[in-house]
């Protein structure tokens, strides 16, 4: 008698109402699968693998316990959403991914109905998930909201904006910290400090003790990010965290990589919750694929590679690339001038100002996510006597547009701007 063939559960799943017909045991080997999906079908096209492999039991577990689409999944950015993507009736087209005529990188509305909200830049998530659950508020046909947010992504004002005003309003909504600790550049910043000591106190007596003793069962380096998200920086166990400050019911941390403990969190949540909660969920970028969680970046934007060595496919250039011309000279005309210093909103490396931030680490500034913050900045340094240098993504300097009319042009200062990207991209 031999043993019947092994059957994917993957290829039981077309769209997500196919994963709440799953066991727990499945819907682990779903999230498996799913994973090895993502990384042969970005071996294919290139495109966002770390930031994707960070969330694979995320995805699964969100899908299987709200009703999408009738409950709005937001997704932050949206260069994550590839596993979401193959499990919302779009995986016979993944490897269409950043192709002409092919699937869009980030989530878009006019490719399904699973993507309620477009994204490609950062922190907008909070506030549209609030939109969400202000129009079913107010008798529109749509359920529950969950918006999934980076460590890197909260740091921005827009995220903060959105908190606040989610607490005062007081509705029922779900914002998911995804807490890998690596965005593009290392976050930087009071936030990511504050939530390097962040500890729950859930007022949710039934969630709490779900996520109490977590810590001790979990792999490393997953038991790291817990520890230092349960040590609280006032050192007084019962205070209270920035999120419940603003009105949030906090829960967390717990793991992101595990599917029982992700799902009965989920359910206790959507089952209980009456107002805003925020679930903190400690996550390993590039999660499963050793050359994306070795690599320094966690391969957050890869080039079509060798799925078994992980080595990217690199067209050599004709030329020496913009953002490193940038930053030796940069570096040189520092070194003469005490005056000049670079300001990067959590692009370092990719602008070219690692090269000075190398060399003279006083002498660079990374803001975070916060073009706008960035750029008055600037005009600040440069008011007081600086020579700032301001190198931006023109693709997310058009965030900070109005500060660069009314803090910079209008008061004639002396501001570089370095914007890098202003032309065509290859993909």
């Amino acid at each position: 008698m031999t043993d019947r063939p092994h059957t994917p559960v993957l290829d039981r799943v077309t769209y997500p109402a196919d994963l709440r017909r799953l066991t727990d045991h499945e819907l682990k080997q779903c999230a498996d699968e799913l994973r090895a999906e993502t990384i042969s079908a970005v071996s294919e096209t290139g495109g966002h693998l770390g930031s994707s492999l960070g969330v694979v039991e995320l995805t699964v577990a969100i899908h299987a316990v709200f009703n999408t689409p009738y409950d709005k999944l937001v997704w932050d950015v949206g260069h994550q959403c590839y596993p979401h993507k193959i499990v919302t009736g779009r995986r016979d087209r993944i490897r269409t991914l950043r192709q002409k005529d092919g699937l869009s990188g980030f989530t878009k509305r006019s490719e399904s109905d699973y993507d309620p909200f477009g994204a490609a830049h950062s922190s907008t998530s909070i506030s549209a998930a609030l939109g969400f659950a202000m129009a079913r508020e107010m008798g529109q046909a749509t359920g529950d909201a969950i918006a999934v947010i980076g460590d890197g992504s909260i740091s921005a004002g827009m995220a903060y904006e959105a908190l606040n005003n989610a607490g005062h309003i007081g509705r029922r909504l779900f914002v998911i910290l995804n807490d890998n600790d690596m965005s593009i550049a290392p976050p930087t910043g009071a936030m990511s400090s504050y939530l390097a000591g962040l500890a729950k106190n859930s007022p949710l007596a039934a969630l709490k003790d779900i996520a109490d003793g977590v810590a001790a069962h979990l792999p490393e380096p997953l038991r790291q990010g817990a520890e230092r998200a349960r040590e609280l920086v006032t050192g007084h166990q019962k205070s209270a965290t920035l999120f419940e400050h603003l009105g949030f019911t906090y829960i967390g941390p717990v793991d992101g990589h595990n599917m029982a403990e992700l799902l009965n969190v989920l359910r206790s949540a959507k089952a209980r919750a009456t107002g805003p909660v925020l679930i903190h969920a400690v996550t390993v970028k590039g999660k499963g694929y050793a050359p994306a969680e070795l690599s320094d970046d966690c391969y957050h934007g890869v080039n079509k590679f060798d799925v078994a060595t992980g080595v990217q496919k690199k067209s050599t250039p004709n030329a020496p690339a913009y953002t490193n011309v940038f930053g030796e000279c940069l570096k040189r005309h520092a070194e003469g001038d005490s005056r000049i210093v670079g300001i990067t909103a959590a692009m370092p490396g990719g602008t070219g100002l690692n090269i000075l931030q190398k060399a003279m680490p006083g002498r660079v500034f990374d803001v975070g996510i916060a073009e706008q913050h960035a750029v008055t900045f600037a005009a600040g340094m440069a008011a007081g006597g600086m020579r700032p240098f301001c190198a931006i993504y023109s693709s997310f300097l058009q965030r900070g547009y109005d500060q660069v009319v009314h803090d910079v042009a209008l008061q004639n200062l002396p501001v570089r701007f370095m914007i890098d990207r202003a032309g065509l991209v290859g993909a």
